[in-house]
């Protein structure tokens, strides 16, 4: 199966990791289960210095509705890991991410993810539109 391999500049947001010892497995390479602690970290931090999440209080909540990740080629320790980050889709109260994980210096993702974000009110759970500061700042991710 051929699958596609993004490329740095079909992303719009950089941010580098520190790999650690533990993130690599018995092969030598980062775990799979790893990638997801990446892209979490990756579009959580983003929504964390872009005012689109509130913490701890915020009324609105962003919970993860959907993940999947496709993996090229390996990553590992000590080796640092530098995420892209986009936008792929903005629907009412869910908001889809697309994020690549590459080598430093790469200029073709090792890993390609999927992640899909649904608002809700903390209070009860309920999906509420995007709120409006978030869908503004989600413009720069497009």
């Amino acid at each position: 199966m051929t699958r596609t391999r993004p490329t740095r500049a079909d992303y719009r947001h950089f941010e580098r990791f520190t790999s650690r010892w533990r993130d690599n497995d018995v092969y030598g390479h980062v775990n799979n289960a790893v990638y997801y602690e990446y892209v979490d970290t990756l579009v959580n931090g983003w929504l964390i210095a872009h005012g689109g999440l509130d913490l701890p209080g915020g009324e609105v909540v962003c919970l993860v509705a959907e993940t999947g990740c496709s993996f090229h080629e390996s990553l590992g320790y000590p080796a640092p890991v530098e995420g892209g980050l986009r936008l792929d889709r903005l629907g009412r109260s869910s908001i889809t991410y697309g994020i690549g994980l590459f080598a430093p210096g790469a200029e073709r993702a090792a890993a390609t993810a999927r992640f899909v974000h649904v608002c809700v009110l903390r209070a009860s759970g309920r999906p509420v539109a995007v709120p409006m500061g978030l869908r503004r700042a989600l413009a720069a991710l497009a």
